[in-house]
């Protein structure tokens, strides 16, 4: 039952003593086991959609280490590729997409969404019946704003600053966009969790390169509009909310989008993280470099977390995603510590 997994517990308020683990990026190239699996796909779209690949490297962090949640194996710009915005991945340098113009904003078409995610949604279905009772699946997507910077630049940019300009010159058409990806973004949640998934994440990878007035408008709205479609449709969806990089605005996020949990990048405070955490559960915090550093590096940081954080409820994870130069043996290291078991 969802009510007996740590990660689900948490999401409903509870403060477990040690606290549940996942790691974001957790299936990734930092493992030999995902590198071998991923020579056998046509490319990194192709892992994605092959429901046998992406449940095999899913799978593959929860034999190695024992997290208390699986996140599907996938990519947040499946909806931009959905969109047949010519959605392909670059070796060593990353995703790369026709930049779109104002004027093509009002031709995207949605129509045949669910049928290119069929098998994303495959995935999911199989993931859960292969996985431990005990252990959470999670679903995701990515926020409008941060989808949007792909599909305005072409590619990632340092600061975002196409995307920027672009909400400046264009606003109805920006925001036309983004009410367009958020109702996407439910239909695809929705059907996650139709199809297994336990909870759901929401990744805003860009939020921290906006003003307040534009996060107001391009991040917290537009997850609110997510979220409140996916409540309507399964009023007890546990949501979590990442607004990467939002500093001081991460005070009033939760209450704003209407998220169960806050995921929290490595440059928050702890003190701060502490006032959030008074409002409801959080997720985080360890910087990702760490794990490259070392354990010498990775125990003075769990330690910390645990002192500030452990007394209410919390998901223990990294601060953003796990970085391919991590060695595993220490990501070993870090459960371990987050167990009390080093």
């Amino acid at each position: 039952m969802a009510d007996e997994k740590a990660i689900m517990r948490v999401l409903s308020g509870e403060t477990l003593d040690p606290p549940p683990i996942w790691v974001m990026r957790q299936a990734g190239r930092y493992l030999p086991e995902y590198r071998e699996t991923r020579a056998q796909a046509n490319g990194f779209l192709d892992l994605c959609y092959t429901p046998d690949l992406a449940v095999e490297v899913t799978l593959q962090p929860i034999r190695r280490y024992g997290f208390d949640a699986s996140i599907l194996f996938s990519d947040i710009l499946v909806l931009p590729d959905a969109l047949g915005r010519n959605v392909r991945f670059v070796e060593g340098e990353g995703p790369r997409l026709d930049p779109i113009r104002a004027d093509e904003v009002a031709g995207l078409d949605p129509q045949r969404m669910h049928e290119h995610l069929a098998p994303v949604y495959e995935t999911v279905t199989r993931l859960r019946a292969e996985l431990p009772a005990s252990t959470t699946l999670l679903g995701f997507c990515g926020a409008p704003w941060t989808i949007a910077t792909y599909m305005i630049a072409g590619q990632g940019t340092p600061d975002q600053a196409p995307a920027r300009l672009f909400g400046y010159k264009h606003r109805a058409e920006m925001l036309q966009m983004l009410d367009l990806i958020a109702d996407m973004s439910a239909e695809y949640l929705v059907r996650q969790l139709d199809s297994g998934a336990d909870a759901v994440q929401v990744f805003d990878s860009w939020s921290g390169v906006l003003d307040d007035v534009s996060f107001d408008a391009f991040c917290v709205k537009p997850v609110k509009r997510i979220v409140d479609k996916v409540r309507a449709s399964k009023p007890d969806a546990r949501i979590i909310g990442f607004p990467k990089g939002a500093g001081a605005l991460y005070r009033g996020y939760r209450e704003a989008t209407g998220i169960d949990a806050l995921g929290l990048d490595w440059t928050v405070p702890l003190d701060f993280a502490a006032e959030l955490q008074r409002e409801g559960p959080v997720q985080g915090n360890l910087d990702p470099l760490r794990v490259v550093a070392g354990r010498i590096a990775i125990k003075d940081g769990v330690e910390r977390i645990l002192e500030k954080l452990g007394n209410g409820p919390l998901i223990f994870n990294l601060g953003h995603g796990i970085t391919p130069q991590a060695n595993p043996e220490d990501m070993g290291y870090l459960v371990d510590c987050v167990r009390g078991n080093a």
